[in-house]
């Protein structure tokens, strides 16, 4: 190890340590999630896939194993 590379690393941890500990944090890299619109494309996804399995079943493309 190069006795800079150690400085920096010392440097960006003496800069950062204050934000491990603030109550407070000031920006969050993870984009808000908007759950409401999550559950209303599960819900879609959901309905989908049981209109496709009733067209599939009445087209006899199931396979039975699935019943």
């Amino acid at each position: 190890m190069h006795p800079n590379q150690i400085k920096q690393w010392k440097d960006q941890l003496l800069d950062g340590v204050t934000d491990v500990f603030d109550d407070n944090p000031k920006a969050s890299k993870e984009p808000e999630i908007d759950v409401k619109s999550l559950h209303a494309k599960i819900g879609q996804l959901m309905l989908e896939n049981d209109f496709l399995e009733g067209a599939l079943n009445k087209a006899g493309l199931l396979p039975s194993a699935k019943k």
